[in-house]
């Protein structure tokens, strides 16, 4: 073999070589859509940003998560459905879509049925609702690796109300869930079910009059701007899962499970945490703002939805609500 030859025949093994290297570490690095519906300046999104660089460090750069916010890649229904169609990898919602697909997880959306926030995170660690993630995954394949504190629901409006009567013929928008829908319902409210994306112009133009959501999401989304009041109505104590998508859950190893439940877990804590700071601090800043903050009877509204909604009437068990009243 001449020399001509010989240089021509290393030329192709290193670029061979180099096809091969390129080749195999783009085989090795999965690219992974993140999705939620919240604002970037949220816990949910920081948070989510900080575990996705945190997941690429622990696995060595194999995967490579990118979190879209704000309902950028969907409505909060679309990118749920995403996870079962393969358009997206990962999310944090609300278990109320999920509840779609498996009813029971629904009943963490019982008005009234939690304490406060740490009642809440209590539950995610209890031994029923470990069951509820293991029997949604074996009916979807989707995995719920995490839950967030996301803050009491309280209802802003035009008008002042301090108790369930004063409800009566509200229009509030309410996700399309009858556990969101039950506290309006059963004090004569009118509610409406609107796209969370939607949420400020219709209380702009006055599609509806009134919404209900946590101190921090009504910062966040500048509710407060186009309401006058916020009825701490406390009526939902609510919580996000962070959730993996079947077609990313099946292929992960064992060690690459435990990164990404860890991972999540931790992030879902730092932010549980921020939240439960920033509700405290919440209400001198909604009165700086010119809105009025007012205390309700909150029991008003908790013997309306026992006597009106039952647990029973939305597919919900005794079993389960007595097993989260337990939970420590």
């Amino acid at each position: 073999m001449n020399k001509r030859n010989t240089l021509k025949l290393l030329g192709a093994v290193t670029a061979l070589s180099v096809g091969m290297m390129a080749s195999t570490t783009a085989f090795a690095q999965q690219k992974l859509k993140w999705a939620h519906a919240y604002e970037t300046s949220e816990p949910y999104h920081t948070e989510s940003v900080w575990a996705a660089e945190e997941i690429k460090k622990r696995t060595n750069g194999k995967f490579d998560i990118q979190v879209f916010p704000a309902s950028s890649l969907g409505k909060e229904s679309d990118i749920n459905q995403g996870l079962t169609l393969g358009t997206v990898d990962m999310i944090i919602s609300g278990t109320s879509f999920a509840a779609r697909s498996y009813p029971r997880l629904g009943i963490a959306y019982y008005p009234f049925i939690f304490r406060d926030g740490d009642h809440l995170l209590a539950y995610s660690r209890s031994p029923v609702f470990k069951e509820m993630v293991d029997e949604y995954r074996k009916k979807t394949g989707i995995q719920i690796t995490a839950y967030t504190y996301y803050g009491a629901r309280h209802t802003t409006a035009q008008k002042v109300f301090t108790n369930c009567e004063g409800m009566k013929g509200l229009k509030i928008r309410v996700p399309d869930v009858p556990a969101y829908t039950a506290t309006p319902r059963a004090c004569g409210a009118n509610p409406t079910p609107i796209a969370f994306a939607e949420v400020y112009l219709a209380l702009q133009n006055g599609t509806v009059e009134a919404q209900e959501n946590p101190l921090t999401t009504i910062e966040a989304k500048k509710f407060f701007e186009v309401q006058k009041a916020i009825m701490l109505t406390g009526h939902i104590v609510d919580g996000l899962t962070t959730q993996v998508a079947p077609h990313v859950w099946n292929r992960l190893s064992d060690a690459e499970k435990k990164v990404f439940v860890d991972v999540t877990q931790e992030a879902a804590a730092r932010a549980s945490a921020k939240i439960k700071a920033r509700e405290a601090e919440l209400a001198d800043f909604f009165k700086s703002k010119g809105l009025q903050v007012v205390n309700v009877d909150r029991e008003s509204f908790r013997q309306a939805v026992l006597k009106n909604v039952t647990l029973e009437s939305l597919g919900y068990t005794r079993a389960d609500y007595d097993a989260i009243q337990t939970a420590k």
